[in-house]
């Protein structure tokens, strides 16, 4: 007998609290509670054709506490570094001089560089996609984004010293 696919309106309807609320308490962090809430459900439809659920709040609390669990590893695994930081600092300037200033950097960080690694920076440090989202969206390898990503902070940080 054919499997009935999991009814996620009715999951999300029932569960959506829950995954939230176990999300904040491990996370203490809105947004990313909010996006891991977000990434259940969306393995929830990736997999509701095959997913048979029996014990639907024991699978989704789990889900939720190892995609939060995975969140808070990926975070200490990849601290944010000084020159990303830098990057994004750069991105959010609001003060006219500094727009100016960081615009000048820009320009001449960028001159040195492929269009598309701009566009991969742009992706990652403003838009907020992930080095695998952005290797994706470029038809890439994670390691050659990294490998750009990484040329292009070096550049950064020999202008920067200049």
């Amino acid at each position: 007998m054919a499997q009935q696919p999991a009814d996620l309106d009715a999951l999300w309807t029932r569960y959506g609290s829950l995954v939230l609320r176990r999300c904040r308490q491990i996370l203490r962090d809105e947004d990313e509670a909010l996006d891991v809430t977000q990434d259940v459900f969306v393995q929830l439809l990736r997999r509701r054709e095959t997913l048979e659920i029996r014990f639907p709040s024991s699978l989704i609390y789990r889900m939720a506490t190892n995609l939060s669990l995975n969140r808070i590893r990926d975070r200490q695994r990849r601290p944010e570094s000084f020159e990303e930081g830098r990057l994004a600092d750069i991105a959010k300037l609001e003060d006219p001089d500094s727009v100016v200033h960081a615009r000048h950097l820009l320009d001449r960080l960028f001159s040195r560089h492929r269009t598309s690694t701009r566009l991969m920076a742009v992706s990652h440090f403003v838009d907020g996609l992930t080095l695998e989202q952005v290797a994706q969206e470029f038809g890439m390898s994670v390691s050659g984004v990294r490998k750009r990503l990484r040329a292009l902070r070096e550049t950064l940080l020999q202008l920067e010293a200049s």
